[in-house]
């Protein structure tokens, strides 16, 4: 792969992998020095390397010549500002032209990136940004979400103001022309902070393999999200592997995914830029102003790989949009999906209503790998509801409990070997508890990275069915959601005594599903459950917010006093509880075990 790929390196490698037996800690491509953003940035011509559209009013190009110069200006404006290998620079951004052209200058200079959305509230921001001490932030002035503008200083100001650490913010003016940044500490806008003159050199740091190239963040479980450091060569490998074997992109491509910068596919797209595609970036929503906005986007920008959720195509399927017939859609030759497992009815749907002649590529894998345990391959047979096989290079199985592994039924997915991309560390682990904990511990006797999904795979097809997830992950939409984040706004309100938050299968997605166990002397009433929704509306995400709060008398415990939304979820989506003598309440169960039939109508 490093051969196919034309990996750029000022110095070759003296071996693949020392030990895959050290698990997790094996070392690749060791002895190799390169940079990430050299390797994104190999083409120099007028091939356009960008093309940016708002949901609205906002459009840009950009050409790869146009961005080699932008990062090289932005490179030495870092630079200057002292930016070094191993600082952190981080984005509070909406997905634009800037956002990328900021990653690659950080990566440039040998700077570790973190980024997350402006739809995100500030807390949340601040409990992934914060973790990481970052010197550099990046954010704008607000952002444009069905055609409403939102003002996001506010937010801006709060993050800088509890970050010690940075030394600048930079200003992206987006939603306006030239607004006000004064209430923003150490604030600079974007244009002003590039250098200028002549046209500076780009100097790419030579570095490691394995030197941190990208924060991603957990979803915050059983507390803070954990920050998951990956490594530059371990990325850019596995992403030329997912891009030019899997997806088969080609230059000629265009290529454009419905992301914003918190989820790792805006990492995973932005590595098109290493094969030499023009990426189409979109910021807003995909549904306005109606819900042909991303077929006619496909139509105009003659988008050929168009990627998308499971929640977006069964949206569709639901409301009878019929994209082939309504647009000219002659262009596109594959659809991506991921986010979350689609039915095979929305398979059907693909092939029936949007287009018959193309490569649908439903793929699954992690924020933790920054890519895929699960693949398509432009080669081999679709089969509905079944992702084609498990990606290259990835020993992926499905064990049982006893850690056996199965074919033909539900089992847990592991990945029996190393793979360059996983994690090199979790910031601030520094005996890698945390990491282990985090996958090498659910089958103590086996060496082997347990992910959290529940699998069948195919011994007939060698195809694999996902089921969604297997831990305390949220996954609606497809967007990762830590039951933490929402404890952590809910039980501040003085009605609430305690809450469970689990996942429910529904309707080929999943929704959220929030418990409550009201203070005592108050009941849950309507007007409760919408300062429940504001709540965490304002203070986590629209995306936190459940699609349904339940009132309920107690909430099931382990004897280490920690919430089991594993027994409620297995409840609620009709599987065994097989821990309960794990709780020091399990009668608590029978609860949920009673009101079952209502959640299921």
């Amino acid at each position: 792969m490093w051969e196919f790929g034309e990996i750029r390196a000022s110095q070759g490698y003296t071996e693949v992998v020392d030990d895959l037996s050290r698990f997790p800690g094996a070392k690749w491509f060791g002895g190799a020095r390169l940079n990430f953003a050299e390797n994104l940035l190999r083409y120099r011509d007028d091939h356009l390397a960008f093309i940016f559209r708002g949901e609205t009013r906002k459009s840009a190009t950009m050409t790869y010549a146009e961005l080699y110069d932008a990062v090289a200006r932005l490179a030495q404006s870092l630079r200057e500002l002292g930016v070094a290998p191993g600082d952190r620079v981080v984005a509070y951004m909406p997905n634009l032209i800037e956002t990328a052209v900021a990653m690659l200058a950080a990566t440039s200079v040998g700077a570790t990136w973190a980024s997350c959305a402006t739809d995100i509230g500030p807390l949340a921001a601040l409990d992934r940004l914060g973790q990481v001490e970052p010197k550099v932030l990046f954010t704008v002035d607000g952002y444009f979400y069905k055609d409403k503008l939102f003002d996001t200083r506010g937010n801006a100001a709060q993050v800088a103001q509890e970050i010690p650490s940075l030394e600048k913010v930079i200003v992206v003016p987006y939603a306006t022309e030239k607004p006000d940044i004064g209430s923003i500490p150490k604030a600079v806008y974007y244009e002003d902070f590039l250098a200028r003159g002549e046209r500076p050199p780009l100097r790419f740091e030579q570095l490691p393999f394995d030197h941190p190239v990208f924060i991603m963040f957990s979803s915050g479980t059983t507390g803070k999200p954990k920050c998951m450091v990956q490594g530059a060569g371990g990325v850019l490998i596995n992403h030329l592997k997912e891009l030019l074997l899997h997806t088969d992109l080609k230059r000629k491509d265009r290529i454009m995914y419905i992301t914003t910068c918190s989820w790792m596919m805006w990492n995973w797209l932005l590595s098109s830029l290493g094969v030499g595609a023009t990426v189409v970036l979109y910021d807003g929503n995909p549904n306005y102003p109606d819900t042909g906005a991303m077929w006619k986007l496909v139509q105009d920008e003659k988008i050929t790989v168009f990627g998308t959720s499971a929640t977006y195509i069964h949206y569709l399927q639901k409301q009878g949009v019929r994209p082939g017939r309504d647009y000219d859609l002659s262009s596109l030759e594959q659809i991506s999906q991921t986010g979350s497992a689609l039915s095979a009815e929305g398979f059907e749907y693909v092939y029936r209503e949007i287009k018959r002649d193309l490569h649908f590529n439903s793929i699954s894998g992690g924020t933790d790998i920054n890519g895929c345990f699960a693949a398509g391959n432009p080669i081999s047979p679709v089969y509905a509801g079944e992702l084609q096989g498990p990606a290259l290079a990835m020993k992926v199985k499905a064990y049982d409990e006893q850690g056996n592994p199965v074919w033909d039924r539900q089992g847990e997915l592991v990945c029996e070997a190393p793979a360059p991309s996983m994690p090199l560390y979790f910031w601030n682990d520094p005996d890698n508890q945390k990491y282990r904990n985090a996958y090498f511990t659910f089958y103590p006797d086996k060496n082997v990275w347990r992910h959290g999904d529940y699998i069948v795979m195919h011994s007939d097809t060698g195809g694999i069915t996902f089921y969604g997830r297997s831990d305390a992950v949220l996954k609606p939409s497809g967007v990762r959601i830590g039951t933490a984040e929402i404890y952590n706004v809910v039980e501040k309100l003085e009605e609430v005594a305690d809450s469970l938050a689990i996942g429910q299968n529904w309707e080929g997605d999943q929704r959220i599903l929030l418990f409550v166990k009201p203070a005592e002397g108050v009941s849950l009433t309507e007007e409760l459950k919408n300062k429940i929704k504001k709540a965490l509306r304002k203070d986590a995400s629209p995306r936190h917010v459940p699609a349904l709060i339940v009132e309920v008398p107690d909430i099931p415990y382990t004897f280490s006093m920690k919430k089991v939304e594993s027994a409620v979820a297995n409840i609620i989506n009709g599987r065994p509880v097989l821990n309960r003598d794990a709780l020091v309440n399990p009668e608590s169960l029978d609860y949920y075990e009673k009101i079952l039939p209502e959640l299921q109508t």
